[in-house]
């Protein structure tokens, strides 16, 4: 059974940084595009960040460039999202996604397997 889990989120203070962790099980994940989206109450859920099955190529909505740095590391069959200087606007369900588009993209269509989604609260 192919299953994706994230972990990592929780409650920090503004500025502060966080990692989230999608963890694949049932299938390589070396194989698969991954995307990080996010969903604020309220709001439609938006592409974060993604990363190429290679891992050669890597994409960053405009509000989170240079905050935040995407990686895969293929041996543990795991992708991360490093997020530094955390804002209160980051607040939100992050969600990582597997493709099997060999490149980056933001269309929630072309992914076909997705985590629960951890929450992520940035606040003081």
């Amino acid at each position: 059974q192919l299953r994706l889990v994230e972990s990592g989120g929780g409650l920090v203070q503004p500025g502060g940084s966080l990692r989230l962790s999608c963890a694949a099980s049932g299938f390589p994940l070396d194989r698969y595009t991954i995307g990080w989206f996010r969903q604020a109450p309220g709001k439609e859920r938006e592409g974060v960040s993604c990363i190429s099955s290679s891992g050669g190529s890597t994409k960053y909505v405009d509000s989170v460039k240079g905050r935040f740095t995407i990686s895969r590391d293929n041996a543990k069959n795991t992708v991360y999202l490093q997020m530094n200087s955390l804002k209160p606007d980051d607040t939100a369900v992050y969600y990582c996604a597997a493709s099997p588009v060999l490149w980056c993209t933001w269309s929630s269509n072309s992914y076909n397997n997705w985590g629960q989604g951890t929450q992520v609260t940035v606040s003081s």
